[in-house]
């Protein structure tokens, strides 16, 4: 059991940062991409927290909560992600696939904290009635420590149990394959469920056509030796490229429409 007391107490602060991040002060610092770097950091395995915070920002990206219905939670999903991965030794797709049961879980944790908060709302109305911008702060200072408590709670209950269960997990992974096997193919399509989400959301019917050319791109780049270890950003100048000619040609006609364009003397 590789149980470290100052890990623990620093993943229990940055969950708290990360929980109050969500709704208040920068919120960005809590997204996987730069969260699970930020863990990994602090667990000793910056290469992983990389990894599994691109990798969990893929399948997060398109969830967007509507009203009180809240989608699996980014931050505890990748805290307890990089957990099982570094502290249990899993494999980084089997402990994105075994995070989502957290990630869900955390779905219903803020769904309470806005419950409870419900209640006290009526003291900022009064508050506001009064002119008294430190009662409305209080009541929002009570919102960020019940979630950001909740949350650092459970990590730190993930963190033990996840150092405890290090050995258990390597025997079920060499005992029971076939189940390890199942989280791992589970994690590894959630990231393109995730950016299914997004597309479904932002695609238009008239971008097929640049889609499948990045598709075909990546291919070509990540086949040719001298290409191979910079294929995504090769892709990613040649869609910066197609942007700026489809913006100047959209320009141009709409212009044309309106007598032509100007040379600006």
């Amino acid at each position: 059991m590789d149980f470290n007391i100052v890990e623990c107490v620093l993943l229990a602060i940055l969950t708290f940062f990360f929980a109050i991040d969500q709704f208040s002060l920068t919120e960005i610092v809590y997204r996987p991409i730069i969260a699970c770097p930020i863990i990994g950091l602090v667990l000793g395995d910056m290469e992983t927290g990389l990894v599994v915070g691109g990798t969990y920002e893929l399948m997060m990206i398109g969830n967007m909560p509507v009203g009180g219905a809240q989608p699996p939670n980014a931050v505890l999903g990748g805290i307890v992600a990089m957990i099982f991965a570094v502290k249990a030794n899993m494999d980084t797709n089997a402990a994105l696939g075994a995070c989502m049961i957290f990630a869900t879980f955390g779905q219903y944790v803020v769904t309470l904290t806005f419950t409870i908060m419900s209640g006290l709302m009526a003291k900022a109305d009064k508050a506001a009635e009064e002119a008294n911008p430190k009662g409305i702060t209080n009541v929002l200072n009570i919102s960020m420590l019940i979630l950001g408590s909740l949350f650092a709670v459970i990590t730190v209950l993930a963190y033990v149990g996840g150092t405890a269960m290090s050995e258990t997990l390597q025997s079920l992974n060499e005992n029971a394959s076939w189940f390890m096997g199942g989280l791992s193919a589970a994690g590894l399509m959630m990231r393109f469920v995730g950016f299914g989400v997004l597309l479904k959301i932002m695609f238009a019917n008239d971008m097929w056509g640049y889609l499948l050319a990045g598709f075909a791109l990546a291919l070509i780049f990540g086949n040719v030796g001298a290409t191979a270890s910079a294929a995504l950003i090769l892709v990613a100048f040649v869609g910066i490229m197609l942007a700026l000619i489809d913006f100047k040609l959209s320009s141009m006609s709409k212009n044309a429409g309106n007598g032509g364009m100007s040379d600006g003397i």
